[in-house]
């Protein structure tokens, strides 16, 4: 039965490579700790720095700039709290489409926080953005700019050049989360105006449990785990050579198998269909530039949990938009952000495509689609009253 199911859930999490898992293996196999001196920890440390230079390639970074974490919330968190701690951020300014990790931590980070707004199509009102920098300007404090490059839930590629073109004129910092962007669309970090970038492992086809935060040497103080210097002393513990040595694999082979123009095919496949079969869907952030592999819709009348039930039922596994809120299905904030009327919130769904989707995994869902669309016909006909019929 489990190899019948179909995955389209993969901005939550995607398929391991192959040569991530075997690499891991190898890490599994080794005993020692990286730090030390001898061959065993000499052997680990290989492993990591390997890793290390290889998410660094694919991110357009040094390798020195790459600083391994437990996952891109932690990333994000030191990022956010090590800058108001060592890097004297007095203000954090978020858009207003920002993933829970970013939210959160900006919130026990114990500066103001303000957010700026998003626009009908999901994206950042840039002029917001420069007249909240301009006004702070006077204050001469620094302040850190938080945004996604692209929206997990709809896709929706902010325009970050221009973002960070706004803030680079400025003292101020930018915090970039580059989870949905990573291994999907070109990123050059150390030739462009980031400061700092949030990347993860497990959606890009390496292992959950490991992420890394990408850092200009200007912040290199901020940091929220002292620990014994690991990490050239910008995050301590001993790292998960297993988990980093995945994470390394996959980012040197991921762009061998992640095809943006096979995988925007399959979005535009499901799309074509999913408009064949109910002309009224809304595809929300379908006007803005998206990424590709992500259709985030809703089908007026039919719930996000019924159609997620119903769906799953088939086979089918989908999502209602990000998997980080303890798999509970609530009204989406990017969603609010755009203006989308409650009621047709309520009925959003995701399905996201990864390296490994195929067209008959479209095919399936669409098929599966059609059934709660027929069944959901039936039920309103059953109880739409018939006019003129006696009681």
């Amino acid at each position: 039965m489990a190899n019948s199911r179909v995955y389209l859930d993969h901005n939550a999490s995607t398929a391991l490579l192959e040569a991530a898992r075997q690499d891991m293996l190898v890490a599994m196999n080794l005993t020692g700790n990286p730090s030390s001196v001898h061959a065993n920890g000499r052997a680990l440390a290989n492993m990591v720095e390997k890793a290390r230079s290889n998410v660094a390639d694919l991110v357009g970074a040094e390798s020195s700039q790459i600083v391994f974490t437990s996952s891109a919330s932690e990333a994000i968190t030191q990022g956010i709290v090590g800058s108001v701690n060592h890097l004297g951020v007095k203000k954090i300014f978020l858009s207003a489409g920002e993933h829970a990790a970013v939210v959160a931590a900006a919130k026990i980070s114990g500066v103001e926080i303000e957010y700026i707004a998003l626009d009908e199509n999901g994206i950042i009102d840039l002029d917001a953005l420069r007249n909240a920098l301009g006004a702070y300007e006077r204050f001469e404090n620094t302040a850190l700019v938080c945004v996604h490059l692209v929206n997990g839930e709809t896709g929706i590629v902010q325009p970050i050049e221009e973002i960070a073109a706004l803030v680079e004129k400025t003292r101020h910092l930018l915090l970039v989360d580059g989870v949905q962007a990573f291994g999907k669309m070109p990123i050059k970090f150390s030739a462009s105006e980031f400061d700092m970038l949030a990347i993860s492992a497990h959606k890009m086809g390496g292992p959950a449990g490991v992420g890394a935060l990408v850092i200009k040497e200007h912040c290199n103080s901020a940091k929220i785990i002292p620990g014994g210097g690991q990490e050239m002393g910008r995050r301590g513990g001993t790292p998960s050579v297993m988990l980093i040595a995945g994470f390394g694999a996959a980012a040197a082979d991921i762009l061998r198998f992640y095809d943006r123009d096979k995988l925007g095919g399959l979005i535009d496949r499901f799309e074509t269909g999913l408009l064949e079969l109910d002309e009224g869907a809304v595809i929300f952030g379908s006007k803005a530039k998206r990424i590709g592999s992500v259709c985030y819709f809703a089908i007026a009348g039919i719930s996000s949990e019924t159609a997620l039930i119903s769906l799953d039922l088939n086979g089918i596994a989908v999502s209602a938009g990000s998997a980080c809120s303890s798999g509970k299905i609530s009204v989406s904030s990017v969603l609010k952000a755009m203006k989308i009327p409650n009621d047709m919130a309520k009925c959003a769904l995701r399905i996201s495509v990864g390296w490994n989707s195929s067209e008959n995994d479209i095919d399936l869902a669409l098929a599966a689609l059609a059934k709660l669309f027929a069944k959901h016909k039936k039920e309103q006909q059953i109880i739409t009253p018939q006019i003129g019929k006696s009681s």
